[in-house]
């Protein structure tokens, strides 16, 4: 059976089938494997139509999971609170806006609004070394400016149209409001 999960701190959605073929309600927190890795999902919907997954649903979250989540979550704040001193003490104008853990602990992202420098990338590998995972990052601006997919944000489709909209939409809409 197929599902429409969000996953990510950016809140991509994709469709995933179930490995077990089980049926999952709304809001059901899984585990999905993608093409970063291990992550977790929120359920959004049942898909009618067999499609191209963009990965698949393992499981329902389980005890063991939330455990490992809440040690996750806590390596994500100190990763937060050292990669903010970092660019404090060298003065780098880059503003992070989150960190994300994967779920099989292989991958953290560093989310950055701001151009990219060879002096953040540079901050990105001696972080990468500091917590010994692959640390990749994005440039958060690309996908402000770009949206989540075609007439994003739009009365026309995309996720704008829907009264939740998507974390993009809502991290763009916040970051373009007039202080």
């Amino acid at each position: 059976m197929d599902h429409f999960v969000r996953v990510g701190v950016l809140g991509h959605v994709g469709r995933f089938s179930s490995v077990d073929r089980s049926v999952y309600p709304r809001g059901s927190r899984v585990i999905c494997r993608t093409t970063r890795g291990l992550e977790l999902g929120q359920v959004l919907n049942q898909s009618e139509n067999q499609g191209d997954d963009d990965g698949s649903m393992l499981r329902r979250v389980t005890v063991q999971d939330e455990l490992l989540l809440a040690r996750l979550n806590k390596s994500k704040s100190e990763a937060v609170q050292h990669c903010c001193d970092l660019l404090d003490e060298r003065h780098i104008d880059a503003i992070l806006m989150d960190v994300e853990h994967l779920f099989d602990g292989q991958s953290v992202y560093f989310y950055f609004l701001g151009e990219v420098t060879s002096t953040l990338e540079a901050l990105t590998v001696e972080l990468a070394e500091t917590y010994e995972t692959s640390v990749q990052f994005r440039k958060f601006t690309e996908t402000l400016e770009a949206g989540c997919g075609p007439d994003c944000g739009t009365d026309e489709g995309g996720c704008g149209s829907s009264s939740e909209g998507c974390s993009t939409c809502a991290v763009a809409s916040a970051c373009k409001k007039p202080n």
